[in-house]
Formats: structure tokens, C-alpha cells, sequence
């Protein structure tokens, strides 16, 4: 596991919002270091996935699992193949700023 002291059950406990805008932050670390370091970049993309792929296996996200399924698909195609389906940096943005301003809603912020 990429992030050292997380487990699935402490993931688990956040809301699908916190875990979204987590994800989030991450991607946008990638994408950040992109044309910088892409070593750094790639290691925030894998940081990304782990954190999505635990959202995926949260059993209180079922319904959303074919979104965070495409999205996966979506997050691959742009770090690590043509890009086919187009998304832009500021698409990502817009994309995980809404999970991060719902978080913080949630948490009365």
C-alpha cells in the first residue's frame, strides 16, 4: 500500500465526499508535476488509484461504482495513454472541486 497508515476500514470511514476530494488532491499533485517531474507525477497518479480503488471496494459506494469504475478508465487514459476521451487539466479541476466543496459543506465548513 502507497499511503503507509491507511487501511481499508480507516478509508471506509470517511464519507464518499472526503474520499472523492482525497482522491482529488492527489490527481491534482499529478497533474502539477506532469511536465515537471514525472516521476513525482507518476507516484501521485498511483497514489490516486490506490485511493480510488479503495472507494471502488467501500461497499457504501455501490451505486456510484460504474462513475468511479469510468473514472478510473478516464484518470488511465490521460496519465498513461492518448488521452482519447480529452480531458484537460481544468476538467479535472472542475471534476474534483465539486467533491471537495460538498465535503466541506458536509463537515459545516
Amino acid at each position: 500500500m502507497l499511503h503507509q497508515e491507511l487501511t481499508a476500514e480507516k478509508w471506509q470511514k470517511l464519507s464518499f465526499f472526503d474520499q472523492m476530494a482525497n482522491i482529488g488532491a492527489e490527481i491534482g499533485r499529478a497533474i502539477n508535476w506532469k511536465e515537471k517531474d514525472k516521476e513525482k507525477s507518476q507516484a501521485s497518479f498511483e497514489r490516486g488509484l490506490e485511493l480510488l480503488d479503495l472507494t471502488i471496494q467501500d461497499s457504501k459506494n455501490k451505486q456510484g461504482l460504474k462513475e468511479l469504475c469510468r473514472l478510473r478508465e478516464f484518470l488511465a487514459d490521460y496519465f498513461y495513454f492518448g488521452n482519447t476521451y480529452g480531458s484537460t487539466e481544468k476538467s479535472w479541476e472542475n471534476y474534483f472541486y465539486n467533491f471537495n466543496y460538498a465535503a466541506a459543506i458536509q463537515r459545516g465548513l
